[in-house]
């Protein structure tokens, strides 16, 4: 799942996983831990020297860094046989095709730019980081918008309008991609 954030990623994730029963992907990161979140819940909270262990160790497969963070994946996650939903940085869509060539993408586009950024805003953020990820919004969308090699890399696109519309497009999209697998 790709798109600016709040737009509906972890919503869509989450819901995937209920009615079809994909497993998630946990990212690492070594962001520090939000009010409401949980360590190895959505994501595990790794100091940067403990990520630099895994990957001596040869566990990750991929990381990047975002708004001053690191993130990753660790093999065993992205080449596990089941069936997994996550949520990806729109940037990093150019090496995960490279890395995982079999990968089906489903960028998720705002109906309304300002619903995401209120959606932000409502986080209660630090007044500083909140206006460096509305930037990153606008960023991010108006590249989608004009970059036309980057909305090639995805398989699919489903305009959130935030209702129950959108839910039942995802959940059928995801349903025929399964049976087109069989």
């Amino acid at each position: 799942m790709y798109g600016v954030t709040g737009v509906g990623k972890s919503f869509y994730k989450d819901l995937i996983r209920k009615e079809l029963g994909f497993e998630k992907i946990k990212i690492i990161t070594t962001r520090e831990i939000r009010k409401g979140e949980k360590n190895n819940d959505d994501k595990i909270f790794v100091t940067p020297e403990e990520l630099d262990e895994m990957i001596k160790g040869g566990k990750i497969a991929y990381k990047f860094d975002m708004l001053g963070n690191t993130y990753a994946y660790t093999y065993e996650a992205l080449f596990s046989n089941k069936n997994t939903v996550f949520e990806m940085h729109y940037p990093c869509i150019f090496d995960f095709k490279k890395i995982c060539p079999d990968i089906k993408t489903i960028y998720l586009l705002p109906e309304n730019i300002g619903i995401p950024k209120q959606k932000l805003k409502d986080r209660n953020l630090n007044p500083k980081i909140e206006k460096k990820r509305l930037q990153e919004i606008d960023e991010h969308y108006n590249r989608y918008m004009t970059d036309e090699n980057l909305r090639k890399q995805f398989d699919f696109v489903v305009i959130n309008k935030y209702n129950k519309d959108s839910k039942k497009e995802i959940i059928d999209l995801v349903k025929k991609e399964l049976e087109n697998q069989n």
